[in-house]
Protein backbone atom coordinates (compact mmCIF):
# COMPACT_ATOMS: atom_id res chain seq x y z
CA UNK A 1 0.00 0.00 0.00
CA UNK A 2 1.43 3.37 -1.08
CA UNK A 3 0.08 6.21 0.65
CA UNK A 4 0.54 10.17 -0.63
CA UNK A 5 1.21 12.52 1.58
CA UNK A 6 0.83 16.21 0.31
CA UNK A 7 2.63 19.23 2.63
CA UNK A 8 1.31 22.17 1.74
CA UNK A 9 2.53 24.90 3.86
CA UNK A 10 4.74 27.81 3.04
CA UNK A 11 3.74 31.20 1.90
CA UNK A 12 6.34 31.20 -1.10
CA UNK A 13 7.53 34.90 -0.45
CA UNK A 14 9.92 35.25 -3.32
CA UNK A 15 6.81 35.01 -5.26
CA UNK A 16 5.52 37.93 -4.18
CA UNK A 17 2.91 39.46 -4.96
CA UNK A 18 1.12 36.73 -6.55
CA UNK A 19 2.40 34.32 -3.71
CA UNK A 20 0.90 35.81 -0.64
CA UNK A 21 0.51 34.47 2.76
CA UNK A 22 -3.59 34.28 2.38
CA UNK A 23 -3.22 32.90 -1.12
CA UNK A 24 0.54 30.47 -0.94
CA UNK A 25 2.47 29.58 -3.93
CA UNK A 26 0.63 25.73 -4.06
CA UNK A 27 -2.56 27.59 -5.09
CA UNK A 28 -0.98 29.87 -7.81
CA UNK A 29 -2.69 28.90 -11.56
CA UNK A 30 0.19 28.38 -13.87
CA UNK A 31 -0.91 29.21 -17.64
CA UNK A 32 -2.74 26.16 -18.00
CA UNK A 33 -5.37 27.27 -15.83
CA UNK A 34 -4.13 24.90 -13.17
CA UNK A 35 -2.91 25.48 -9.91
CA UNK A 36 0.53 23.56 -8.58
CA UNK A 37 -1.57 21.83 -6.12
CA UNK A 38 -4.39 20.58 -8.33
CA UNK A 39 -1.29 19.24 -10.92
CA UNK A 40 0.44 17.35 -6.91
CA UNK A 41 -3.12 16.15 -6.59
CA UNK A 42 -3.21 14.50 -9.76
CA UNK A 43 -0.01 13.02 -9.98
CA UNK A 44 -0.77 11.93 -6.79
CA UNK A 45 -4.01 9.90 -7.99
CA UNK A 46 -1.81 8.42 -10.73
CA UNK A 47 0.43 6.42 -7.68
CA UNK A 48 -1.86 5.97 -4.82
CA UNK A 49 -2.32 2.53 -4.29
CA UNK A 50 -4.48 2.72 -1.33
CA UNK A 51 -7.09 4.75 -2.54
CA UNK A 52 -6.27 8.16 -0.37
CA UNK A 53 -4.94 11.14 -0.49
CA UNK A 54 -2.81 12.49 2.71
CA UNK A 55 -2.82 16.74 2.90
CA UNK A 56 -0.91 18.22 6.28
CA UNK A 57 -1.66 21.72 5.52
CA UNK A 58 -2.68 24.68 7.22
CA UNK A 59 -6.52 25.61 9.03
CA UNK A 60 -7.02 28.51 6.61
CA UNK A 61 -6.25 26.66 3.73
CA UNK A 62 -8.35 23.92 4.40
CA UNK A 63 -11.19 24.86 2.16
CA UNK A 64 -9.12 26.08 -1.04
CA UNK A 65 -7.06 22.64 -0.67
CA UNK A 66 -10.47 20.66 -0.84
CA UNK A 67 -11.27 22.55 -3.73
CA UNK A 68 -8.63 21.61 -5.59
CA UNK A 69 -8.95 18.38 -4.59
CA UNK A 70 -12.27 17.97 -6.03
CA UNK A 71 -11.47 18.98 -9.46
CA UNK A 72 -10.86 16.70 -12.26
CA UNK A 73 -12.44 13.71 -10.74
CA UNK A 74 -9.87 13.00 -8.04
CA UNK A 75 -12.31 13.30 -5.34
CA UNK A 76 -13.80 10.49 -7.17
CA UNK A 77 -11.35 8.09 -7.28
CA UNK A 78 -9.77 9.17 -3.73
CA UNK A 79 -10.54 9.87 -0.52
CA UNK A 80 -9.42 13.08 1.12
CA UNK A 81 -7.60 12.78 4.39
CA UNK A 82 -7.08 16.39 6.16
CA UNK A 83 -4.35 17.15 8.62
CA UNK A 84 -4.69 20.55 9.60
CA UNK A 85 -1.96 22.87 11.02
CA UNK A 86 -3.13 25.57 13.33
CA UNK A 87 0.90 27.20 12.08
CA UNK A 88 3.59 26.11 10.32
CA UNK A 89 6.45 23.89 12.01
CA UNK A 90 8.55 22.91 9.56
CA UNK A 91 8.43 19.24 7.24
CA UNK A 92 9.63 17.00 10.62
CA UNK A 93 6.53 17.64 12.68
CA UNK A 94 4.23 17.34 9.35
CA UNK A 95 5.69 14.18 8.88
CA UNK A 96 5.67 12.67 12.06
CA UNK A 97 2.34 13.03 12.75
CA UNK A 98 1.13 12.05 9.03
CA UNK A 99 3.18 8.94 9.81
CA UNK A 100 1.41 8.01 13.23
CA UNK A 101 -2.04 8.62 11.14
CA UNK A 102 -0.98 5.92 8.33
CA UNK A 103 0.58 3.67 10.68
CA UNK A 104 -2.38 3.98 12.98
CA UNK A 105 -5.08 3.86 9.67
CA UNK A 106 -3.26 1.69 7.46
CA UNK A 107 -0.26 -0.61 9.72
CA UNK A 108 3.08 0.69 10.51
CA UNK A 109 4.48 -1.28 6.96
CA UNK A 110 1.91 1.45 4.55
CA UNK A 111 4.34 2.94 2.25
CA UNK A 112 4.19 6.84 2.20
CA UNK A 113 5.17 9.01 -0.79
CA UNK A 114 6.13 12.25 0.64
CA UNK A 115 5.49 15.19 -1.46
CA UNK A 116 5.26 19.09 -1.47
CA UNK A 117 2.25 20.71 -2.52
CA UNK A 118 4.48 23.56 -5.19
CA UNK A 119 6.52 21.14 -7.14
CA UNK A 120 6.33 20.75 -11.05
CA UNK A 121 6.92 17.56 -12.35
CA UNK A 122 6.43 17.43 -16.52
CA UNK A 123 7.16 13.80 -17.04
CA UNK A 124 4.36 12.03 -15.46
CA UNK A 125 5.30 8.48 -16.27
CA UNK A 126 9.01 9.05 -15.55
CA UNK A 127 7.57 10.11 -12.26
CA UNK A 128 5.87 6.87 -11.43
CA UNK A 129 8.63 4.81 -12.62
CA UNK A 130 11.23 6.13 -9.84
CA UNK A 131 7.99 5.90 -7.37
CA UNK A 132 8.13 2.38 -8.01
CA UNK A 133 11.68 2.04 -7.75
CA UNK A 134 11.70 3.97 -4.69
CA UNK A 135 8.97 1.66 -2.83
CA UNK A 136 10.78 -1.32 -3.94
CA UNK A 137 13.70 0.04 -1.66
CA UNK A 138 11.32 1.67 0.83
CA UNK A 139 9.87 -2.47 1.63
CA UNK A 140 13.99 -2.92 2.93
CA UNK A 141 13.48 -0.51 5.39
CA UNK A 142 15.25 2.41 4.10
CA UNK A 143 14.44 6.01 3.76
CA UNK A 144 13.91 6.74 -0.18
CA UNK A 145 14.93 10.19 -1.20
CA UNK A 146 14.47 11.31 -5.34
CA UNK A 147 17.80 13.29 -6.45
CA UNK A 148 17.53 15.34 -9.65
CA UNK A 149 20.27 14.93 -12.18
CA UNK A 150 21.83 18.71 -12.54
CA UNK A 151 21.69 20.45 -15.97
CA UNK A 152 23.29 23.29 -14.78
CA UNK A 153 25.99 24.71 -11.44
CA UNK A 154 22.75 25.75 -9.57
CA UNK A 155 23.05 27.54 -6.31
CA UNK A 156 19.30 27.74 -5.53
CA UNK A 157 19.22 23.92 -4.50
CA UNK A 158 21.00 21.67 -1.56
CA UNK A 159 22.27 19.00 -3.09
CA UNK A 160 23.07 14.95 -2.30
CA UNK A 161 26.28 13.14 -2.92
CA UNK A 162 24.92 9.78 -4.36
CA UNK A 163 27.66 6.40 -3.33
CA UNK A 164 27.56 2.83 -4.65
CA UNK A 165 24.67 0.96 -6.35
CA UNK A 166 21.99 -0.21 -3.78
CA UNK A 167 19.16 -1.82 -5.83
CA UNK A 168 17.39 1.06 -8.29
CA UNK A 169 19.33 3.38 -6.67
CA UNK A 170 22.29 4.23 -4.56
CA UNK A 171 23.27 4.87 -0.43
CA UNK A 172 23.67 8.16 0.13
CA UNK A 173 26.85 9.64 1.26
CA UNK A 174 25.74 12.96 2.27
CA UNK A 175 23.59 15.97 2.32
CA UNK A 176 24.96 19.11 1.43
CA UNK A 177 23.59 22.79 1.95
CA UNK A 178 23.09 24.93 -1.35
CA UNK A 179 26.61 25.74 -2.50
CA UNK A 180 27.92 29.23 -4.02
CA UNK A 181 28.43 28.93 -7.93
CA UNK A 182 32.56 27.04 -8.15
CA UNK A 183 31.39 24.65 -5.72
CA UNK A 184 28.15 23.85 -7.64
CA UNK A 185 30.58 23.32 -10.78
CA UNK A 186 32.60 20.99 -8.97
CA UNK A 187 29.39 19.11 -7.87
CA UNK A 188 28.47 19.03 -11.76
CA UNK A 189 31.88 17.80 -12.98
CA UNK A 190 32.40 15.49 -10.15
CA UNK A 191 28.92 13.26 -11.69
CA UNK A 192 27.83 11.93 -8.54
CA UNK A 193 25.81 14.96 -7.06
CA UNK A 194 22.17 15.30 -7.34
CA UNK A 195 19.86 18.01 -6.95
CA UNK A 196 17.64 17.63 -3.80
CA UNK A 197 13.87 17.27 -4.41
CA UNK A 198 12.75 17.28 -0.80
CA UNK A 199 10.52 14.47 -1.74
CA UNK A 200 10.50 10.93 -0.03
CA UNK A 201 9.49 7.55 0.11
CA UNK A 202 9.52 5.54 3.33
CA UNK A 203 7.41 3.36 5.38
CA UNK A 204 5.45 4.72 8.58
CA UNK A 205 6.69 2.51 11.19
CA UNK A 206 10.30 3.54 9.53
CA UNK A 207 10.46 7.15 9.89
CA UNK A 208 9.02 6.58 13.38
CA UNK A 209 11.66 4.77 14.60
CA UNK A 210 14.48 7.15 13.22
CA UNK A 211 12.54 10.20 14.80
CA UNK A 212 12.47 8.33 17.63
CA UNK A 213 16.07 7.37 18.00
CA UNK A 214 17.44 10.47 15.99
CA UNK A 215 14.73 13.35 16.98
CA UNK A 216 13.34 12.27 20.40
CA UNK A 217 11.75 15.82 21.08
CA UNK A 218 10.30 15.69 17.44
CA UNK A 219 8.77 12.71 18.18
CA UNK A 220 7.69 12.75 22.06
CA UNK A 221 6.31 16.11 21.20
CA UNK A 222 4.30 14.78 18.25
CA UNK A 223 3.03 11.43 20.25
CA UNK A 224 1.31 13.91 23.02
CA UNK A 225 0.28 15.97 20.15
CA UNK A 226 -1.45 12.96 18.01
CA UNK A 227 -2.93 12.12 21.25
CA UNK A 228 -4.84 15.50 21.74
CA UNK A 229 -5.68 15.51 18.38
CA UNK A 230 -9.60 16.57 17.23
CA UNK A 231 -11.68 14.78 14.64
CA UNK A 232 -13.96 17.47 12.91
CA UNK A 233 -14.77 14.70 10.12
CA UNK A 234 -18.03 15.65 8.29
CA UNK A 235 -19.76 14.29 5.41
CA UNK A 236 -17.34 11.81 4.30
CA UNK A 237 -14.18 13.84 5.07
CA UNK A 238 -11.80 13.21 7.20
CA UNK A 239 -10.54 16.19 8.57
CA UNK A 240 -7.88 16.09 11.32
CA UNK A 241 -7.66 19.37 13.20
CA UNK A 242 -4.22 19.83 15.75
CA UNK A 243 -4.65 21.81 18.67
CA UNK A 244 -2.52 25.52 19.09
CA UNK A 245 -1.57 24.53 22.65
CA UNK A 246 0.74 20.84 21.81
CA UNK A 247 1.42 21.99 18.57
CA UNK A 248 3.40 24.76 19.85
CA UNK A 249 5.53 22.28 21.87
CA UNK A 250 6.86 20.58 18.82
CA UNK A 251 10.42 21.47 17.71
CA UNK A 252 10.40 23.81 14.42
CA UNK A 253 12.70 21.36 12.38
CA UNK A 254 12.53 20.10 8.65
CA UNK A 255 12.95 16.60 8.54
CA UNK A 256 16.31 16.80 6.38
CA UNK A 257 18.06 18.02 9.25
CA UNK A 258 15.82 16.12 12.12
CA UNK A 259 16.73 12.11 10.12
CA UNK A 260 17.68 12.34 6.34
CA UNK A 261 21.22 13.69 7.43
CA UNK A 262 21.43 11.67 10.51
CA UNK A 263 20.22 8.11 9.48
CA UNK A 264 22.40 5.60 7.95
CA UNK A 265 19.62 3.75 6.22
CA UNK A 266 19.31 5.93 3.02
CA UNK A 267 18.72 6.12 -0.23
CA UNK A 268 18.21 7.76 -3.73
CA UNK A 269 16.96 7.33 -6.63
CA UNK A 270 18.94 9.32 -9.63
CA UNK A 271 15.35 10.96 -11.80
CA UNK A 272 15.28 13.25 -14.45
CA UNK A 273 11.44 13.79 -14.94
CA UNK A 274 11.32 16.93 -15.80
CA UNK A 275 11.22 18.56 -11.89
CA UNK A 276 11.15 22.22 -10.30
CA UNK A 277 10.28 23.39 -7.37
CA UNK A 278 9.21 26.63 -9.25
CA UNK A 279 11.18 28.49 -6.12
CA UNK A 280 11.43 31.67 -8.16
CA UNK A 281 10.03 33.97 -11.00
CA UNK A 282 12.80 32.91 -13.09
CA UNK A 283 11.65 29.39 -12.65
CA UNK A 284 8.21 30.22 -13.58
CA UNK A 285 9.60 32.48 -16.23
CA UNK A 286 10.98 29.21 -18.02
CA UNK A 287 7.45 27.99 -18.23
CA UNK A 288 6.83 30.44 -21.10
CA UNK A 289 8.39 30.16 -25.20
CA UNK A 290 11.08 32.47 -25.18
CA UNK A 291 11.06 34.71 -28.82
CA UNK A 292 13.91 35.81 -31.21
CA UNK A 293 15.27 38.13 -27.87
CA UNK A 294 14.63 35.68 -25.20
CA UNK A 295 11.94 37.54 -23.96
CA UNK A 296 8.80 35.47 -22.68
CA UNK A 297 5.58 36.47 -21.48
CA UNK A 298 2.42 35.03 -19.74
CA UNK A 299 -0.48 37.20 -20.59
CA UNK A 300 -0.36 40.16 -23.01
CA UNK A 301 2.83 41.82 -23.65
CA UNK A 302 4.52 44.23 -26.43
CA UNK A 303 8.60 44.20 -26.35
CA UNK A 304 10.73 47.01 -28.51
CA UNK A 305 14.23 46.97 -28.22
CA UNK A 306 14.12 44.18 -24.94
CA UNK A 307 15.79 41.60 -24.06
CA UNK A 308 16.01 38.60 -21.62
CA UNK A 309 12.92 39.95 -20.02
CA UNK A 310 10.01 38.66 -18.49
CA UNK A 311 6.41 39.69 -18.30
CA UNK A 312 3.60 38.40 -16.72
CA UNK A 313 0.22 40.32 -16.57
CA UNK A 314 -3.08 38.84 -15.43
CA UNK A 315 -5.62 41.73 -16.35
CA UNK A 316 -3.84 44.28 -19.04
CA UNK A 317 -1.43 44.56 -21.45
CA UNK A 318 2.24 45.48 -20.20
CA UNK A 319 5.04 47.81 -23.09
CA UNK A 320 8.57 46.97 -21.92
CA UNK A 321 10.90 49.18 -23.80
CA UNK A 322 14.54 49.53 -24.12
CA UNK A 323 14.56 46.73 -21.25
CA UNK A 324 17.01 43.87 -20.95
CA UNK A 325 16.96 41.25 -18.35
CA UNK A 326 14.30 42.46 -16.16
CA UNK A 327 11.29 40.75 -14.20
CA UNK A 328 7.70 42.40 -14.49
CA UNK A 329 4.89 41.15 -12.67
CA UNK A 330 1.65 43.40 -12.42
CA UNK A 331 -1.19 41.89 -10.39
CA UNK A 332 -4.31 43.88 -9.95
CA UNK A 333 -3.02 45.68 -6.24
CA UNK A 334 1.19 45.29 -6.94
CA UNK A 335 3.46 45.20 -8.93
CA UNK A 336 7.09 44.02 -9.28
CA UNK A 337 9.94 45.11 -11.10
CA UNK A 338 13.16 43.35 -10.44
CA UNK A 339 16.33 42.49 -12.11
CA UNK A 340 16.59 38.74 -13.28
CA UNK A 341 19.51 38.49 -10.81
CA UNK A 342 17.90 39.72 -7.58
CA UNK A 343 14.84 36.98 -7.97
CA UNK A 344 16.06 35.75 -4.23
CA UNK A 345 15.54 38.92 -2.83
CA UNK A 346 11.75 39.25 -3.86
CA UNK A 347 10.95 37.99 -0.06
CA UNK A 348 13.16 41.17 1.14
CA UNK A 349 9.98 43.25 -0.03
CA UNK A 350 7.20 40.80 1.98
CA UNK A 351 9.26 41.25 4.94
CA UNK A 352 8.99 45.03 4.88
CA UNK A 353 5.81 45.02 3.71
CA UNK A 354 5.22 42.58 6.74
CA UNK A 355 7.16 45.05 9.17
CA UNK A 356 5.14 47.41 7.87
CA UNK A 357 1.74 45.67 8.24
CA UNK A 358 0.58 46.70 5.00
CA UNK A 359 -1.97 44.34 3.56
CA UNK A 360 0.01 43.30 0.12
CA UNK A 361 1.33 40.73 2.10
CA UNK A 362 -1.06 38.75 2.97
CA UNK A 363 -4.11 39.54 1.01
CA UNK A 364 -4.74 39.86 -2.70
CA UNK A 365 -7.57 42.01 -3.93
CA UNK A 366 -9.61 38.87 -4.24
CA UNK A 367 -9.79 36.86 -1.45
CA UNK A 368 -10.63 33.16 -1.24
CA UNK A 369 -13.05 32.59 1.50
CA UNK A 370 -14.60 28.65 2.37
CA UNK A 371 -17.64 29.70 0.88
CA UNK A 372 -16.65 31.80 -1.97
CA UNK A 373 -14.97 34.98 -2.66
CA UNK A 374 -14.79 38.50 -2.49
CA UNK A 375 -12.69 41.18 -4.44
CA UNK A 376 -12.32 44.78 -3.24
CA UNK A 377 -13.43 47.34 -6.57
CA UNK A 378 -12.92 50.28 -4.57
CA UNK A 379 -12.32 52.14 -1.41
CA UNK A 380 -11.75 55.53 0.18
CA UNK A 381 -12.55 57.18 3.25
CA UNK A 382 -15.06 55.86 5.05
CA UNK A 383 -16.65 53.24 1.57
CA UNK A 384 -15.59 50.29 0.77
CA UNK A 385 -17.18 48.58 -2.48
CA UNK A 386 -16.53 44.41 -2.84
CA UNK A 387 -18.17 41.95 -5.58
CA UNK A 388 -19.13 39.43 -3.70
CA UNK A 389 -19.29 35.78 -4.86
CA UNK A 390 -21.36 32.94 -3.11
CA UNK A 391 -20.87 29.03 -4.27
CA UNK A 392 -24.31 27.24 -4.81
CA UNK A 393 -25.79 25.69 -1.14
CA UNK A 394 -22.84 28.05 0.86
CA UNK A 395 -23.58 30.61 3.38
CA UNK A 396 -21.55 33.39 5.46
CA UNK A 397 -21.22 33.02 9.08
CA UNK A 398 -24.25 34.97 11.36
CA UNK A 399 -21.96 37.96 12.30
CA UNK A 400 -22.57 41.43 13.30
CA UNK A 401 -19.72 44.40 12.65
CA UNK A 402 -19.85 47.64 15.28
CA UNK A 403 -18.35 50.08 12.74
CA UNK A 404 -19.41 49.85 9.74
CA UNK A 405 -23.07 49.39 7.15
CA UNK A 406 -23.78 47.35 4.17
CA UNK A 407 -26.07 48.02 1.10
CA UNK A 408 -26.51 44.31 -0.85
CA UNK A 409 -27.27 44.44 -4.67
CA UNK A 410 -27.94 41.20 -6.13
CA UNK A 411 -26.08 40.60 -9.84
CA UNK A 412 -27.50 37.60 -10.36
CA UNK A 413 -28.67 34.44 -8.75
CA UNK A 414 -30.72 34.20 -5.56
CA UNK A 415 -29.56 35.24 -1.84
CA UNK A 416 -30.84 34.14 1.46
CA UNK A 417 -30.53 36.77 3.50
CA UNK A 418 -30.74 37.10 7.16
CA UNK A 419 -31.76 40.37 8.60
CA UNK A 420 -31.73 40.47 12.41
CA UNK A 421 -35.19 38.94 13.35
CA UNK A 422 -35.94 39.00 9.21
CA UNK A 423 -35.54 36.41 6.88
CA UNK A 424 -36.07 37.18 3.12
CA UNK A 425 -34.90 36.25 -0.64
CA UNK A 426 -33.03 38.88 -2.66
CA UNK A 427 -33.27 38.66 -6.43
CA UNK A 428 -31.34 40.12 -9.34
CA UNK A 429 -31.41 44.01 -9.07
CA UNK A 430 -32.96 43.78 -6.07
CA UNK A 431 -31.25 44.67 -2.68
CA UNK A 432 -31.40 44.95 1.38
CA UNK A 433 -29.37 47.02 3.57
CA UNK A 434 -28.06 45.92 6.75
CA UNK A 435 -26.97 48.18 9.13
CA UNK A 436 -24.14 48.29 12.16
CA UNK A 437 -24.29 46.44 15.17
CA UNK A 438 -27.32 44.10 13.46
CA UNK A 439 -26.88 40.78 13.05
CA UNK A 440 -26.48 39.26 9.68
CA UNK A 441 -26.53 36.40 6.95
CA UNK A 442 -25.97 35.54 3.58
CA UNK A 443 -26.55 32.42 2.02
CA UNK A 444 -26.94 31.18 -1.61
CA UNK A 445 -29.81 28.17 -1.44
CA UNK A 446 -29.55 28.28 -5.40
CA UNK A 447 -27.39 26.27 -7.77
CA UNK A 448 -25.74 28.85 -9.36
CA UNK A 449 -23.39 31.19 -7.98
CA UNK A 450 -24.58 34.26 -6.32
CA UNK A 451 -22.86 37.33 -7.23
CA UNK A 452 -23.71 40.59 -5.43
CA UNK A 453 -22.01 43.97 -4.71
CA UNK A 454 -21.45 45.22 -1.42
CA UNK A 455 -21.24 48.98 -0.30
CA UNK A 456 -20.14 49.29 3.10
CA UNK A 457 -20.14 52.45 4.71
CA UNK A 458 -18.94 53.40 8.20
CA UNK A 459 -15.48 55.12 10.17
CA UNK A 460 -13.58 51.82 10.42
CA UNK A 461 -13.68 49.19 7.44
CA UNK A 462 -10.88 46.35 8.36
CA UNK A 463 -11.94 42.81 8.05
CA UNK A 464 -11.39 42.25 11.62
CA UNK A 465 -14.35 44.18 12.51
CA UNK A 466 -16.64 41.22 12.93
CA UNK A 467 -18.33 39.22 15.61
CA UNK A 468 -19.80 35.49 14.63
CA UNK A 469 -22.21 33.93 16.46
CA UNK A 470 -22.88 30.78 14.43
CA UNK A 471 -20.26 29.27 11.19
CA UNK A 472 -20.66 26.17 9.52
CA UNK A 473 -17.14 26.11 8.65
CA UNK A 474 -15.30 26.20 12.07
CA UNK A 475 -13.78 29.61 12.32
CA UNK A 476 -14.17 31.15 15.84
CA UNK A 477 -17.60 32.19 17.21
CA UNK A 478 -18.24 34.19 20.32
Amino acid sequence: MLIPVILSGGAGTRLWPVSREGHPKPFMKLADGESLLQKTYKRAAAVAEGGEILTVTNRDYYFMSKDEFDRDGVAKRHTGIYLLEPMGRNTAPAVALAALHVAERHGRDAIMLILAADHLIKDQPGFALAVIKAAELAQQNQLVTFGIVPTAPETGFGYIEAGETFGPGQRVIRFVEKPDKATAEEYLAAGNFLWNSGMFCLKAGVILDELAHHAPQVAEASNACWATLRDQSASGITMLEIPSESFAKVPDISIDYAIMERATNVAVIPASFGWSDIGSWTAISELAEPDQDNNRATGTAVFVDTANTFVQSEDRLVAAVGLDNLLIIDTPDALLVAHADKVQDVKQVVARLKSQDHEAYKLHRTVARPWGTYTVLEQGTNFKIKRIEVRPRRKLSLQMHHHRSEHWIVVSGIAKVTNGDEEMFVRANESTYIPAGCSHRLENPGMLDLVMIEVQSGEYLGEDDIVRFNDQYGRACT
